[in-house]
């Protein structure tokens, strides 16, 4: 028998944004959001029903919708990735003109966490999602793992994009590692150019990079269902050999469901 909607977890998913194109004259007047497609369908993978968020401010808005009215109506919220995070955000000044990210984003986004998380609402986050909660919540970032962290892996491989792998080792007696029995060690995607430098507090680390001790996956310690991974579980497949994902898919819509109150 078919599931029912009402049945299904409803699943907000922040929007990328893009800005006023003046060099484009279709974009030039307009800010777009979005969500990249392979997100949504990694949260219908697991049967449930995700909902592009819109931000409720801008110089175009209308109305008295708030963040919180999402997160009141929503069952949890998947942040995903894209753009770096603004050094500002942390209380650093961007290092490079390059990586001085998307201050109106991370606006957006803490917000919609702050929202999700009052309402007791679980979140997840997907590489820049898992950096924009640990900022959230008061950690910092490497601006450029490179730069910084000079005898660390390549992160990133700009060529071979979701196709540079390396592995993870799993933290025992972690959440992370009752889920993902067996091997304690796995083959994840890499693509990310930034990553958690000082990590923020009541977080606990889930996994790491065995290579260069890069954090890899988190969980809030101190209240509703947070966490990320710095992976992205939308391009698993199978024929990669890479860490099947499903249950910690699972294991977030279970507890989106169980915040139902009727």
């Amino acid at each position: 028998m078919a599931q029912s909607s009402r049945d299904r977890a409803k699943i907000g998913v922040s929007a990328c944004f893009f800005y006023p194109d003046p060099a484009r004259a279709a974009f030039a007047p307009k800010t777009l959001q979005y969500v990249e497609q392979s997100v949504p369908h990694w949260v219908m993978s697991g049967g449930a029903l995700p909902v592009m968020i819109p931000s409720p401010t801008g110089d175009t808005a209308r109305g008295d919708i708030r963040f919180a009215d999402y997160a009141l109506w929503l069952d949890g919220l998947v942040l995903h990735g894209g753009a770096d995070v603004w050094p500002g955000s942390y209380g650093e000044t961007p290092l490079k003109d390059a990586w001085k990210g998307d201050r109106i984003r991370d606006e957006y986004e803490i917000a919609l966490v702050k929202a999700f998380v009052a309402a007791g609402k679980p979140v997840f986050g997907i590489c820049r999602g898992l950096q924009l909660i640990n900022v959230a919540f008061g950690g910092s970032l490497y601006q450029d793992v490179q730069t910084q962290h000079p005898a660390s892996l390549q992160h990133r491989d700009a060529a071979a994009y979701d196709l540079n792998f390396h592995q993870v080792e799993l933290v025992p007696d972690t959440r992370l590692a009752q889920l993902l029995p067996g091997e304690n060690r796995h083959t994840i995607n890499s693509v990310h150019h930034q990553a958690i430098k000082v990590l923020a507090k009541d977080f606990v680390v889930e996994a790491r990079s065995p290579h260069d001790g890069m954090i890899e996956a988190i969980r809030y310690s101190a209240g509703p269902w947070v966490a990320g991974v710095q992976w992205h579980p939308e391009f698993h497949k199978e024929e990669h050999g890479t860490l099947d994902d499903a249950p910690i898919l699972q294991d977030f819509l279970s507890a989106a469901l169980a915040t139902r109150t009727g």
